[in-house]
């Protein structure tokens, strides 16, 4: 059976594609490449075709014009008063931006469809066609506005304050919503028609792609987006103002950070504390393993789902909440010197938080408690999917409980613990900020300034954002080195990898 079943498959005939379908899969490669530029477009300010006056602030990208009306009349609070400008204008250009944001959003429904079979091809076209046109409107409509903006500050003699102009990035946004419009119809003729009783469908590797491609796009926003901002490093910049080449200062901030005495000293000081806390992590990340190992271990379910509740709740308290309990229990009048005082006559008035001694191992039995029973959840999951048959098998040859953690479930873990040790490694770095800057006071600053904390006080606290910009590509440049030399030690030693 199975033989004839694949004699018959083989028999099949294989879809060939016409001249036609191949001109429009070059066609759809264009489409494509045209609709992820117009989507990172939306995100640089340098692209935006809705700054139609130079107080509309420069750091303002398409999205945040569209998303927020407050954002573009930020500085026309005067312009606006006075009648220089008309607040509907703004808010007409409010909505022409959240337009070619909706145009672009149904281009790129197009252009995901263009990857399945013909029928979902011809509604893709459909989809990046509307795009287009919708587009294609909504720039000219914002075109307009800078007209209307010409002629009331025209009519008000403000032309200089108001400082109309229009960006030079509209056409190419123009350019790309006609593309969108020619190609679409293009490949909607070329396309052949689908056959009857076709549904729509795509390939499995193109639908896990576009499973994937939320993920991707948040990591891009998020993680790759603000790699922008490192040009901040090569200028001399103050917040609030702009940046030009006449404030380039090359690698000035580089060369400060080892030729200034001071700032050698502090992230010397900062490095240690890093390092210290960090290390001290990474020796006790066995903890939640060993935590979630013997939570297994508990037969009775409704104890081990409280325990287990009970210890994950922490995770989600803000750090701010857990220095108010370290507060209530450490402080001068808190639980601990009140019990000690009603059992016996001194008068302990001690605090504890205070206190500079053993700061980072005070600091390690917070983070403990607060993430052990989050971090456990990894090797509880782990734990469900070994098989119980080796324990069945353990079990026969008179194993006991403790043999069979030891000898079947440490085993079972050590993969998930060192792909877990990895990723600290390569965070060796960046142990967050929120827990130190909390449990901070004049007495224990020294020891509790980490490298997050210290970018974050030169940055936000003093205003030398190059300084801690610097500093961020440092660290982001030594994890990334970090995390490659764990991922090839491992490699060597264990035979895996996890890049």
């Amino acid at each position: 059976m199975a033989e004839k079943a694949l004699k018959i498959k083989r028999n099949q005939p294989i879809a060939v594609k016409t001249p036609a379908e191949k001109v429009a899969d070059v066609m759809y490669w264009l489409l494509r490449t045209a609709i992820i530029a117009n989507i990172v477009m939306l995100f640089f300010p340098a692209f935006n075709p809705a700054r139609l006056s130079g107080m509309i602030n420069k750091n303002l990208s398409l999205f945040s014009c569209g998303i927020s009306y407050d954002s573009i009349v930020a500085n026309f609070g005067r312009a606006l008063r006075q009648g220089w400008v008309l607040e509907s204008t703004f808010k007409v250009l409010n909505a022409l931006s959240a337009v070619v944001i909706l145009a672009i959003i149904l281009a790129a429904a197009g252009g995901c469809m263009s990857l399945g079979n013909r029928k979902l091809k011809k509604l893709g076209c459909i989809f990046s066609l509307a795009g287009g046109v919708i587009e294609l409107a909504a720039i000219l409509g914002i075109n307009g506005l800078y007209n209307d903006i010409v002629d009331q500050a025209r009519a008000a003699d403000k032309i200089k304050q108001v400082a109309p102009q229009l960006p030079y990035v509209n056409t190419v946004f123009l350019a790309l919503a006609i593309a969108f419009i020619a190609i679409s119809v293009i490949n909607f003729l070329l396309v052949p028609k689908e056959e009857e009783g076709e549904g729509f469908d795509m390939e499995p590797r193109f639908k896990l792609f576009l499973m994937m491609l939320p993920a991707i796009a948040l990591a891009f926003v998020f993680s790759y987006l603000p790699l922008y901002g490192w040009r901040y490093a090569f200028f001399e910049y103050n917040s609030g103002e702009t940046l030009s080449m006449d404030k380039f200062v090359g690698f000035k901030w580089f060369t400060s950070l080892f030729q200034n005495a001071a700032t050698r000293k502090d992230l010397l000081t900062v490095l240690k504390n890093t390092l210290a806390m960090s290390g001290l992590g990474i020796l006790t990340s066995w903890i939640p393993m060993a935590f979630a190992i013997f939570l297994s271990e508990i037969k009775n379910q409704h104890f081990r789902r409280f325990v287990q509740t009970f210890t994950t709740i922490p995770n989600f308290i803000s750090w701010v909440l857990v220095y108010a309990i370290a507060i209530a229990l450490f402080s001068t009048d808190g639980f601990i010197n009140t019990m000690i005082n009603s059992m016996s006559d001194a008068n302990v008035n001690t605090n504890y938080l205070m206190s500079n001694s053993h700061s980072w191992l005070k600091m390690l039995a917070w983070g403990t408690w607060k993430g052990v029973g989050w971090s456990a959840i990894i090797y509880i999951a782990s734990i469900s999917g070994i098989d119980q048959g080796l324990y069945e098998a353990a079990t026969v040859d008179g194993a006991g409980r403790f043999a069979k953690m030891w000898h079947i479930t440490v085993p079972e873990l050590i993969p998930t613990y060192c792909v877990l040790l990895l990723m600290s490694i390569a965070n060796i770095l960046s142990n967050g900020m929120e827990q130190y800057m909390v449990f901070s006071n004049p007495m224990n600053r020294e020891s509790l300034q980490v490298l997050d904390l210290y970018v974050y006080n030169l940055g936000i606290g003093k205003g030398l954002i190059p300084l801690s910009t610097v500093i961020g590509m440092v660290k982001s440049v030594i994890s990334v080195t970090l995390l490659f030399a764990a991922n090839g030690v491992s490699k060597a030693i264990r035979g895996e990898s996890i890049v």
